[in-house]
């Protein structure tokens, strides 16, 4: 491949755009390789397409080193489809969805289990078939509500998404381990730093999940580590060791107490601690009510959930979601505390919530013989004393409180501390949500139907892309690992005619050694802007033709050290070569 930069469709840009937050958003539109054509969005150019063919053959070349055959399904689906797994009505406003010119309904695919799972079924119906991986690379739609951060968070993005039928759970097991090692390689290769995490099913189903972040400050993906062994989850997934309960005789009764002006933890506590009540009180010692209302998919009403945890704590919004999904939820707004007068805003207990039959869930900290100051139901009121088990019986524990550095480990080995990623793979263990959908079975050896067991699989392909990005780049632009790097060596011509025909023709040698060239053969373009345009573009190999030829001598340059040889020109083509396959 030769690519010249006189003819190259390619416009590189001195500023940032205006929309952009994140280093990839940045440089991959200054660098020319996106474009924004609506928010959330992108076309790939020249060398961005580049850049993605490269990730998806990376992906291609492990995939099918497992076994796994390529094929390519429609993105625009029936409806009927969906209806059957109820993912129609479970995705919500998530889906894009639109109607034929005769009023039937479609969508674009988000994700395919169920048209993999009907072509598995019309194609294959006996033991002697399986086990079978298939997957293919193309483009899916999401409806996000907040589309940003570029190519990270779009409404339409490249991925590979692979689906494994087994006769067994031994075979999905073998068929789940064949992946998490084929991405393990798949990111080492592009040079990605990451951590495997275990994480939520959502509304994919299934049972065992493992995410795959990439290390990013940038990330929108909060996951934990421990100190003290290799334990690491997504925050949606972290289970709060619950304390043994505890007994209740002898502890003080319930007392309620004017608490006047005291809607807040931080007001509540400091009135207690300035009451003389002989003790002093934190807020780790009151239950914060927090009240939401959730809609299953396909419903029309809400139904109010009170959720308690320690006051010390926040009750995390993601974390929530994804313990109650597919159901939606919304905080309440002040329309449901008009409809609902039982609820004193601000002063809310469980007994009010338990007697208007409110469903009640707590912390898992919140365990029988635990003491409690919370809402007694009555605006400036506070009950004291309130003990789990004996006052008051929740109706089951839900784990959303925050997660904080320090907390113990789950593993009871360490304590866990936070950091950010951005979600590059994801592998399920699905079973048999959707062959039940389907009736999907296959004749055993005894000759009697199997249910077929599945596992699902995806990588964001262009979000590997930026997310490489993330990890490497510098203040000048882009270092682009050379397994997916648009070119292999940047042949820079930096003056005139000379310096040019010169640069095309160590361009051409290189070319015929099979390596990918860039070659700047621009006239008239300063080499100021030149060498600022091969620094934003992150070609590893760099060959920079200037005014030392007249005395026989290039520079190398190599664009993630920032190393600089100067070489005689006879040399250049098989150093470069050489830097190139190092």
């Amino acid at each position: 491949m030769l690519l010249r930069m006189s003819t190259l469709f390619l416009r590189t840009l001195r500023e940032d755009p205006a929309d952009a937050e994140v280093p990839s958003h940045k440089l991959l539109v200054r660098g020319g390789f996106v474009r924004r054509a609506a928010p959330g969005v992108y076309s790939w150019l020249p060398l961005g397409k580049l850049v993605l063919e490269n990730v998806s053959r990376v992906v291609r070349e492990e995939m099918d080193a497992i076994g796994a055959q390529e094929v390519l399904l429609p993105a625009l689906l029936p409806k009927e489809y969906y209806e059957a797994t109820g993912r129609w009505t479970e995705y919500g406003d998530t889906l894009f969805r639109l109607k034929d010119r005769k009023g039937a309904d479609y969508l674009l695919g988000p994700t395919h289990e169920e048209l993999f799972t009907l072509l598995v079924k019309g194609e294959y119906s006996s033991y002697k078939d399986f086990p079978v991986v298939l997957y293919q690379i193309q483009e899916k739609f999401r409806d996000e509500a907040r589309p940003r951060a570029g190519v990270l968070r779009g409404r339409e993005f490249h991925m590979k998404d692979s689906y494994s039928f087994d006769i067994d759970d031994e075979g999905l097991q073998a068929s789940y381990d064949a992946h998490r090692a084929a991405y393990i390689r798949i990111f080492d290769r592009l040079g990605l730093e990451y951590v495997v995490v275990s994480a939520t099913s959502g509304a994919m189903g299934g049972s065992a999940s493992e995410e795959f972040l990439a290390v990013a400050a940038t990330g929108e993906d909060t996951f934990v580590r421990s100190t003290g062994s290799d334990y690491a989850a997504n925050v949606e997934a972290v289970a709060t060791p619950a304390p043994s309960a505890l007994p209740v005789e002898g502890l003080p009764e319930a007392r309620v107490h004017h608490t006047p002006d005291t809607a807040t933890i931080r007001t509540l506590v400091d009135f207690l601690n300035a009451a003389g009540l002989g003790r002093d009180f934190s807020e780790a010692d009151t239950l914060k009510n927090l009240l939401v209302k959730t809609r299953e998919p396909g419903a029309k009403d809400w139904e109010l959930l009170g959720v308690g945890v320690p006051g010390d704590r926040e009750v995390d919004l993601k974390r929530l979601e994804a313990a109650l999904e597919p159901a939606e939820v919304a905080l309440l707004d002040e329309a449901d505390f008009a409809a609902h007068p039982f609820l004193a805003k601000g002063y809310i207990g469980p007994r009010a919530l338990i007697d208007n039959k409110v469903r009640y869930l707590v912390d898992p900290r919140v365990v029988t013989g635990t003491s409690w100051v919370t809402g007694a139901d009555e605006t400036d009121h506070h009950v004291l004393d309130l003990v789990a088990g004996r006052d008051f019986t929740p109706d089951g524990t839900i784990d959303v409180a925050e997660v904080r550095d320090g907390d113990p480990s789950p593993d009871g080995r360490g304590t866990l501390y936070t950091a950010r990623g951005i979600e590059i793979g994801h592998i399920f263990q699905l079973g048999r949500k959707y062959t039940d959908a389907f009736a999907v079975d296959a004749l055993g050896p005894d000759g009697k139907p199997t249910r077929v067991t599945m596992g699902s699989y995806g990588i964001g392909v262009s979000r590997a892309v930026a997310s490489i990005v993330e990890q490497s780049h510098d203040d000048k632009g882009i270092v682009w690992p050379r397994e997916v790097a648009p070119a292999d060596v940047h042949v820079v011509g930096t003056g005139k005619g000379e310096q040019i025909e010169e640069a095309l023709r160590i361009a051409g040698e290189l070319r015929a050694r099979g390596l990918r060239v860039l070659v700047d053969d621009r006239k008239g373009v300063s080499p100021g802007v030149k060498f600022t345009d091969a620094e934003l573009l992150g070609i590893p190999t760099a060959v920079i033709v200037g005014r030392g030829l007249k005395d026989g001598i290039v520079e190398l340059r190599d664009r993630a050290t920032g190393e600089r040889e100067e070489i005689a020109l006879a040399d250049v083509v098989d150093r470069a070569e050489a830097a190139c396959k190092a």
